[in-house]
This record gives C-alpha cells, sequence and structure tokens, in this order.
C-alpha cells in the first residue's frame, strides 16, 4: 500500500483562498458561531477538546483555549497543506456555544446551561476512507514507489521540507493517515486504488521543535520558529528538524529536485494569501513567545515577514 502511495496533487496555488478554505459539505465560513451539545467521551491526546454534537448527528471534535497553540497551529498547517496540495484534515475556526460543557472546560458562561468558546476549532476528516488501524512512519516514506504509481522521490522531499519548515514536532505514525479517496476495505489493499499518505495532526506546528513536544515553545511561537533555520547548517541539505521523544523524522536529507519542487510551490503564494493565512488562525492571539507575558501579541504581518524570510532560505540553497 505505501509502495503505491502519492502525496500530493496539484493545485492553482495561487488562486486558494486561505481565508475561505476548503469549501464542501461541514464546511464552516470564518468565526462562524456554531451551537453544539456536548458528548461526554473521552478523546486522545493532551490538548483541551471535546466531541460535540451539532443537530441529531453531526459529531465534531472542538479544539479550544486561548493558550492553547493547537487551535492556531492546526489552522496554519492545515490550510498551506491544502493550498499547495498536500492532503490534509479541513480546520475551521469559528465561535462555539455548547450545550452542557462542563465548567472545569472554562467557557465563558451564557445561561440556559450553554457556553462560549473562542477562539476554537473544528475538525473535517479528510475526504476519503482511512485505510488501516494505525498510520505511517516517516521512515516508511522512502518505501514508495515511483514505479509502482507512488509520489516520486521529488515530492516525497518537498513534503520532507515542507514538515521542517512547519517544525512538525510531534511525527509519530499516530499523527499521519493513509487515505483512499474511493472507498476502501480493510485489511484488503486491493479495494484501495488510488491512497494517499497525509499528515493528519498538525497541532505542535509554527514554533520550534522541542524532544518533549511542548505546547508552548513547540505550537505557534513566532519567535522560536523565526529564529530556528530550516537549514541544519550554512551549506548542507539537511533539514534542521530535531527528533523528538515521539518522532518518526530527524534531520531529513533532501534532494535538490525536492527543494525547487517545493520552493516553486512556496513562490505562487502572495503576500495577500499569506496575511489571509495568519488572518484566519487568528494568530494576533497569540503571544510572540508563548508563556513570556512582556513578549508581547505579534501581528499577521509580523508573521507573514518570518514566512517569506524562511521561504527565502529554501528558495537560495542549492542541493547537490
Amino acid at each position: 500500500m505505501i509502495e503505491r502511495s502519492r502525496v500530493w496533487s496539484p493545485t492553482n496555488v495561487a488562486a486558494m483562498d486561505l481565508k475561505i478554505g476548503p469549501r464542501g459539505p461541514g464546511a464552516f465560513a470564518f468565526h462562524e458561531s456554531v451551537t453544539c451539545k456536548y458528548l461526554d467521551k473521552k478523546l486522545t491526546g493532551k490538548s483541551p477538546k471535546f466531541a460535540c454534537l451539532i443537530g441529531e448527528d453531526d459529531e465534531v471534535k472542538v479544539k479550544f483555549g486561548g493558550n492553547n497553540g493547537e487551535v492556531y497551529g492546526e489552522v496554519l498547517a492545515s490550510r498551506l497543506l491544502w493550498a499547495l496540495g498536500f492532503p490534509a484534515d479541513r480546520m475551521y475556526p469559528v465561535n462555539v456555544i455548547c450545550k452542557g460543557c462542563p465548567d472545569q472546560f472554562l467557557g465563558i458562561i451564557r445561561g440556559n446551561d450553554e457556553s462560549r468558546f473562542d477562539p476554537a476549532v473544528i475538525e473535517r476528516k479528510a475526504d476519503g476512507t482511512e485505510w488501516g488501524k494505525k498510520g505511517w512512519s516517516w521512515k516508511e516514506l522512502d518505501e514508495v514507489d515511483g514505479e509502482r504509481g507512488g509520489a516520486p522521490r521529488a515530492q516525497r522531499d518537498a513534503l520532507k521540507l515542507l514538515a521542517v519548515f512547519m517544525q512538525h514536532t510531534d511525527t509519530k505514525p499516530d499523527q499521519q493517515r493513509i487515505v483512499c479517496e474511493s472507498k476502501a476495505k480493510w485489511p484488503d489493499a486491493a479495494t484501495c486504488t488510488d491512497p494517499f499518505l497525509m499528515i493528519s495532526d498538525l497541532g505542535l506546528t509554527f514554533g520550534r521543535a522541542t524532544f518533549t513536544n511542548a505546547n508552548e515553545r513547540s505550537g505557534v511561537n513566532l519567535e522560536g520558529w523565526r529564529q530556528t533555520p530550516v537549514w541544519k547548517d550554512d551549506t548542507s541539505c539537511v533539514g534542521n528538524l530535531p527528533r523528538s521523544f515521539s518522532g518518526t523524522l530527524s534531520e531529513p536529507v533532501i534532494s535538490e529536485a525536492g527543494r525547487q519542487f517545493l520552493a516553486n510551490l512556496l513562490m505562487q503564494l502572495s503576500d495577500q494569501q499569506l496575511q489571509d493565512l495568519f488572518d484566519v488562525a487568528r494568530v494576533r492571539y497569540r503571544l510572540r513567545s508563548p508563556g513570556k507575558v512582556d513578549s508581547g501579541f505579534a501581528t499577521g504581518a509580523d508573521w507573514v515577514e518570518a514566512f517569506k524570510a524562511k521561504r527565502q532560505q529554501i528558495v537560495e540553497r542549492q542541493c547537490a
């Protein structure tokens, strides 16, 4: 299955509306108010989140909290991947009105057993059928075979370099999924004729990769991200991404074809698209250096400047 998998599909990068984001069933407008009923069920992961029911049968996962870096990082990383052509879940920044949410969630009480959560994000899974009972590790990405219809090395290296660019720190297999665009039946691999490898959890991004996947340092930390070079040193094409305790990606070697592939995609993004990206993620609510109150709040323009500087590091490098 992995040998046959793709990682990228072409998009008209310059025409992608990063403010509106992916359309389709279940899409939400930016900062739309969504009312749902709390579901008492355990969700995996450490960041604040809960399950909620919209209407009779639309169960969604809500991530929330102004101090939760994943609320911002999920939107930033998923929309960037979507715009560039790499599959990702759909993340919508909304204003959630929860009926019956526990008081310990510290939502804003509204009466009638309702509380408000803002900022918050609702997740919609990527289109397709998940295949397998576990995800894939980044080591397995090297097993993809272009001769069997899988992604060529240039696209795979571009995905690795994009993970470095975003400082995607928590790269354990559970954070990646195999998805079939058509209906597929596990464990019969033959039922999936169009497998994609995708990153499914992107919350701890746009900071500095850490061994412990620390939320403050690794999740939308402008100062940490801005000060972290894309490359490990001044001459080689080794991505500057140290392994976390749970990670499977560490300091990947990037080919020239992979560097060029990603550089070409990134350069198609306009300043307005970048501004929209950081506006829709509401980075203005996040401290420049989380945990340090005196660092102040960053603006979208601050983030755009950092993005363009790091993009230039990819554009200017030449790989053997």
